[in-house]
Order: C-alpha cells, then structure tokens, then sequence
C-alpha cells in the first residue's frame, strides 16, 4: 500500500478559523482572514472541537493518492459516501498481469498462501484466456461491420475484458484518488482507525490521519477511533486496549501526555 497527500486546501487551519470566525463575530468577509494568527488560528480551531461545532471543517478538503489495495477495500471505502472518488477502470484497463493483496493471515500460513497464490495463478489465467475468446468473437463481428483491421482490435479488446473482468478475484488490486473535506475525514477515520475495523482498511485509516495530522495537526488532534475522545461505542465488541490505542495515536500525532 502507498498513500500520499496529493493537495489540500492551502492554509487549511485558517480556513476553518475564518469560517468560525464569521459565525461568532461581527466579521466582515473583506477582513475576515485579518488577525489569523497561529496562536488565533488554534484557539477558533480549538473552540470548534471542544463545542461540538463540525460544519466549518467542511471547508478544508485533502486529496490522496492511495495505490496497492485491493477491490475488497474499495467496496469498504466507497461507502463512506460524503467524498469523491476516481478508480482505475477493470473495464479500460487490461488486467493481464494483475498484482494483488495478500491478507497477512494467509501469508502466515504456508499452505494457506500456496492455496491463495494458486487461486490467483489460476484468476489470471482465466482472464487472459477469456479476454483472448471474446476479443476473437467480437473482433470478427467488428470487420463484419466493415470496421477497419486496426479500429477492430481495439473495440474488441475493450469489449472482451467488460466481460473477462468477472472472474477477478477481490485481492486484485487497484488505485485511485480519494477526496474527503476535514469532517468527512473525522467520521472516516472514527470508524476506520478502530481495531475492529478490517485490517487493510485501517492500514489506510491510520497512514492518511498520519498525513493530513502533519500538514493540519490542530485540526486534526482529536481524529482517530471514539475511544480517544471517551467511552468504546463498541459495548460487549470492544477490543479491551482502549489504553493502548490511545497511546499509539499520540505517538503517531506527536502528543505529549
């Protein structure tokens, strides 16, 4: 897995201090950035968090470049519906010789990653002979339609791995570019920095909280699992290391205490 910060709202801090700034002062929008200082900054920021007041941390956006995960963790993550999303397309793209994720479980397990990496051989295989039986049918439909030889090619190629893409397995992997404003990204990390949540899914929860927590750390000091902020949610499901955690993303925040 590979996940880098692509961009962000520039000052995002301060953009969030000016909004609350408007809400709780007779600001004008011609000044409202005046006065914003670091210190200033933190406190509106600060304020925000202790108050319960998110919708003005919807106006810092962060974008990621994520590579090395699996289909299995883009149907996880797509449901986190207040982002925008840009995958790499199984129907524009060959996945002749695709790469995939291998759970740690599995790879653990001599004969578990035998069994997998034959599953995958055999995917693969699959795919290539199944792109190669369709781009045939449909490549000679296509002269038939008086298609040029070259233009032929192409079009059936695209249309053979439409279809050739259903034998993929979940483990195959993929790419894309994900968008989130700040307050998406605390409900995302919420759930996805638990240790209940699925194991790839919170790699990438962890390493993107990593990220923005460099760039806007004020904004982000609280982010991570529920049980940083108070009581497990998960009830009778927690994983009982609520210490633990809390710990480790101080550390990775670089908080004291």
């Amino acid at each position: 897995m590979k996940v880098t910060l692509i961009t962000h709202t520039p000052n995002p801090e301060k953009a969030v201090a000016a909004a609350a700034k408007l809400c709780y002062s007779p600001a004008e929008i011609e000044t409202i950035m005046d006065g914003l200082t670091p210190e200033k900054t933190a406190s509106f920021v600060d304020m925000l968090s202790e108050i319960g007041h998110e919708s003005p941390i919807e106006h810092a956006s962060f974008t990621f470049g994520i590579e090395g995960v699996s289909r299995s963790l883009l149907a996880q993550i797509t449901r986190h519906r207040m982002a925008s999303f840009s995958v790499q397309s199984q129907r524009y793209v060959a996945e002749m010789d695709f790469q995939f994720v291998t759970p740690p479980e599995i790879e653990a397990v001599p004969e578990a990653k035998e069994i997998f990496l034959h599953s995958m051989g055999q995917a693969r295989r699959s795919y290539e002979k199944l792109t190669e039986l369709l781009k045939a049918k449909h490549q000679k439909d296509y002269l038939k339609q008086g298609m040029d030889e070259k233009k032929a090619a192409r079009s059936a190629e695209k249309k053979a791995i439409e279809d050739a893409r259903f034998v993929l397995p979940n483990a195959c992997d993929t790419k894309m570019i994900l968008t989130m404003n700040a307050r998406s990204l605390h409900n995302f990390f919420a759930h996805r920095c638990c240790n209940r949540a699925q194991w790839e899914i919170r790699a990438l929860a962890d390493e993107m909280l990593r990220l923005v927590s460099s760039v806007a750390p004020n904004l982000f000091r609280h982010a991570g699992p529920a049980c940083l902020r108070g009581k497990c949610p998960e009830g009778k499901m927690s994983c009982g290391q609520m210490e633990e955690v809390r710990r480790r993303f101080a550390a990775m925040k670089g908080i004291n205490g």
